[in-house]
């Protein structure tokens, strides 16, 4: 496959202006192999994401936080484990943060290139697009719609604690996807 990107972008309803996520109808999530058998997913409660759309769809910035302690596994022992210091110490690192540094189009698909904080330490992460639309909601608020994911080494960022298991393998796999269904409401035209 010929990986050609792409400058310039089209796409239908895109209004330039601060975008601000509707926690309401938004959900950032994750999945990580569990037992070597299945995957657990949890997503995080509390978050906030602003994007500013100027006239190249390519030119657009992205600033996104979680609160750690939001962390939802289902599980409340699990999610106690996972603010410790054996995970994500959300006493000494409250959030996650994400800051974009670009965006492209290869092979039209959509990505959003940006470093991730974790822990405190900031790595390179791709997230791919997949947009879902522009609307406007009842209210008259124009909308946004998208899903974002992004696949990560959880060591790369401190989150190394496992534990072996007595059939062999590990207990939880090193891998974690993330999963974000967005929608955002335009603030102000630009």
């Amino acid at each position: 496959m010929t990986d050609t990107a792409s400058t310039t972008l089209d796409i239908p309803g895109y209004r330039q202006g601060t975008w601000v996520i509707d926690p309401a109808h938004s959900e950032v999530g994750f999945s990580i192999r569990h037992l070597m058998i299945s995957k657990v997913k949890g997503k995080f409660e509390r978050f906030q994401a602003t994007f500013v759309t100027p006239a190249n769809p390519l030119e657009a910035r992205v600033t996104a936080s979680v609160e750690v302690a939001s962390i939802n596994t289902g599980d409340p022992n699990r999610d106690n484990h996972l603010r410790t210091g054996d995970f994500f110490e959300a006493d000494k690192y409250p959030t996650i943060d994400f800051a974009s540094t670009g965006a492209r189009v290869v092979d039209g698909d959509f990505f959003v290139d940006g470093d991730l904080t974790i822990k405190g330490i900031t790595k390179p992460v791709t997230f791919e697009f997949e947009f879902g639309g522009f609307g406007t909601d009842a209210y008259g608020n124009y909308k946004a719609g998208a899903t974002a994911k992004a696949v990560i080494n959880r060591e790369d960022f401190g989150l190394t604690w496992n534990a072996a298991l007595e059939t062999g393998g590990m207990l939880l796999g090193d891998t974690v996807t993330i999963t974000i269904e967005l929608q955002a409401t335009l603030q102000q035209d630009a």
